[in-house]
């Protein structure tokens, strides 16, 4: 059975039909869910896409934290049993949706990073990184104006320790991020929040690389792993 992975869209999303491209790539069924409905139509997964949502009025993520489709990801996702992934803005929103911690704060620049970048995986124990290896080096797009990585000592501590650290730049973060993290996830590895951008990696006539591709096979090998939900009693 082909999984089905919805990509929401929210006002200002402009990576939601790259999203929906890399899924279908990577051999999955995308599912357009729309901000404004609530109803998750049934999807294995979950892709927030990058972009400006509600065009980053207040903070970046802080409004779409609140829309309808939130409402049904957000305990969906804490109870580890949807995967979820949160690419560039959509990693704002899963910070602040405390899906995940710290928070993403203006480049240190003060200057949009638009560049193809290194990026090194630190854990392939995610739903979303079962295809690498620890220490794979991948060159997927960077773009960004709010793409700095903070919390304070004793949660990058944690995250460290804890494995939770999913990718980190090689060399000096672009963005000024703490201790060059690149990405991280939750507690259960269902949801993992990236500030590069994979589905600009998928095919070798549009990215500099195909590496990004493996962002999202990762999931479908996680998914079939998953034993399938016992059927009611009587069913045929």
């Amino acid at each position: 059975m082909v999984a089905r992975v919805g990509v929401v869209t929210f006002p200002g999303s402009l990576d939601d039909v790259d999203a929906a491209r890399a899924v279908r790539l990577a051999g999955a069924e995308p599912v357009a869910l729309w901000h404004g409905n609530p109803d998750l139509a049934g999807v294995d997964a979950v892709v927030l896409p990058g972009g400006f949502s509600y065009g980053d009025y207040l903070r970046c993520g802080a409004i779409a934290r609140f829309s309808p489709v939130m409402r049904e990801v957000i305990p969906a996702a804490q109870s580890g049993n949807l995967p979820v992934l949160g690419i560039c803005n959509g990693f704002q929103i899963l910070c602040e949706s405390q899906l995940l911690p710290g928070a993403l704060t203006r480049n240190a620049s003060l200057r949009f990073v638009n560049t193809e970048q290194r990026i090194r995986i630190a854990t392939a124990e995610t739903a979303w990184t079962r295809a690498y290896s620890a220490d794979q080096e991948l060159t997927i797009v960077l773009k960004s104006g709010e793409g700095n990585f903070v919390a304070d000592d004793a949660t990058l501590d944690a995250l460290e320790r804890d494995g939770r650290v999913v990718a980190y730049y090689v060399g000096d973060a672009p963005n000024g991020s703490r201790r060059n993290i690149a990405g991280v996830t939750n507690e259960h590895g269902n949801v993992v929040g990236l500030m590069p951008h994979p589905e600009h990696a998928v095919e070798a006539l549009t990215g500099p690389s195909t590496d990004g591709l493996g962002v999202f096979t990762s999931v479908l090998d996680h998914l079939d792993r998953q034993p399938e939900p016992a059927l009611p009693l009587g069913t045929p």
